[in-house]
């Protein structure tokens, strides 16, 4: 009767770790959408035709190694910088600015390509953070074979800005 249990309590734990890591990388999509945009519109006037092309591709970039996503990220025009740092023992320090408002983010967790954490500001404030470290491909027009980044997409400030995905910087 003992091994019973102990063999249920064990596929019961291996069903909510699997669990988890399906609703992170679905999570990790669903945001990686958000930063993804087609747009092909064609104008014609007077025999005056005017195109315009955008096709934004950004996937999760899930890394073997973690330390790999260490870096600064930044959107200068958006006032928004993020660095990250991971340690050798997987431990994850981060502090960034939002707006010219200092934060740091405590209990940061990487797992797939997401980034969560609280997001601390110097006056104290909390909030939720989110984030996808993002393989993001720009085109500008049909036959471009676009431009590649590694960015970082911060859920909260995407759906408030419209845009941010924060690229590395030295």
């Amino acid at each position: 009767m003992r091994t019973f249990v102990v063999i249920v309590l064990l596929i019961a734990c291996a069903a909510a770790v699997i669990s988890q890591q399906l609703s992170s990388q679905t999570r990790a999509q669903e945001v990686a959408a958000a930063f993804t945009k087609n747009k092909h519109e064609v104008k014609e006037k007077l025999g005056v035709r005017k195109e315009k092309f955008k096709d934004v591709r950004s996937e999760p970039a899930v890394k073997s190694n973690i330390g790999d996503y260490s870096g600064t990220y930044e959107v200068s025009e958006l006032g928004y910088m993020i660095s990250v740092q991971v340690g050798s023992d997987g431990q994850i320090q981060a502090s960034g600015s939002d707006n010219s408002r200092a934060f740091r983010l405590e209990n940061a967790k990487i797992d797939g390509a997401l980034l969560t954490a609280s997001k601390v500001y110097s006056d104290g404030a909390r909030e939720k953070f989110e984030g996808v470290f993002l393989n993001r491909t720009d085109r500008r027009s049909q036959n471009d074979p676009g431009a590649f980044a590694i960015n970082l997409g911060d859920a909260r400030i995407k759906r408030r800005r419209r845009k941010c995905a924060a690229t590395p910087g030295d």
